[in-house]
């Protein structure tokens, strides 16, 4: 029992630290393009994160609408950012940046949110999804933009060599959003998600791989009026 004291003893003169920043896996970090910005999520996004996503058509194939109140949204952006935290995934909203005519200021609006998670540094791959983009952004640049920023900072910085992105079986608008942006469909995985209501889903999965990349790059740089519009300048 002395032993015991003695070693907890020990212990308090050493408490445990959170890691440092730079050992973290995962860095929180702001990706943008000069149509869209990627920021990392945090608890002042949640009205906007609410109103970007409270839309019947936008959950139509999840079996619950994250974005229909704040209480229901807040302990999902909770959960995203002890995991940024904890450098186990990368959670962003995303942001329009479309100036106003009126003035050369940018907006701030949220119109979506995306992630990179279930990273695995040993396989280096990592999975691209809970991806939402408002109704009157679909369709649009956003997408494009969006992936392009993503799938750039996963292989050219972390250097994976696999994303996998996976969708509902039966979501074929988010089936043909994916495999426009070159991603390769390699078969559906049966009960592959529970759904909290104990109900399951099969999932149409995807991947791009390191090979791909290059080809994929040019693909949605295409997408552009220019390829300049992919770049960002920093004021």
């Amino acid at each position: 029992m002395q032993q015991l004291m003695l070693k907890t003893a020990a212990l308090k003169d050493f408490p445990i630290k959170p890691c440092p920043l730079e050992s973290l896996p995962l860095k929180a970090i702001t990706l943008e393009t000069s149509l869209i910005k990627l920021v990392p999520m945090t608890m002042q996004h949640l009205e906007g994160y609410c109103l970007a996503g409270n839309y019947p058509q936008v959950w139509q194939h999840m079996p619950i609408n994250r974005c229909q109140s704040q209480d229901i949204a807040k302990p999902w952006l909770a959960e995203a950012i002890k995991n940024m935290d904890q450098g186990l995934e990368l959670a962003f909203v995303i942001i329009n940046k479309v100036n106003n005519k009126e003035s050369d200021k940018e907006t701030d609006a949220v119109i979506g949110s995306t992630r990179l998670f279930r990273y695995n540094d040993k396989d280096k791959t990592i999975e691209l999804g809970h991806t939402f983009i408002t109704p009157n952004f679909q369709r649009s640049h956003v997408n494009s933009h969006a992936k392009y920023l993503m799938l750039k900072h996963a292989f050219e910085q972390l250097k994976m060599v696999r994303v996998e992105i996976c969708t509902n079986e039966n979501n074929q608008q988010s089936r043909n959003a994916i495999t426009r942006i070159g991603g390769q469909f390699e078969g559906v995985l049966r009960k592959h998600r529970r759904a909290p209501n104990g109900d399951y889903r099969n999932t149409a999965l995807f991947s791009i791989i390191d090979e791909d990349w290059p080809q994929v790059k040019q693909q949605l740089l295409a997408t552009g009026k220019s390829q300049e519009e992919f770049s960002h300048v920093p004021r």
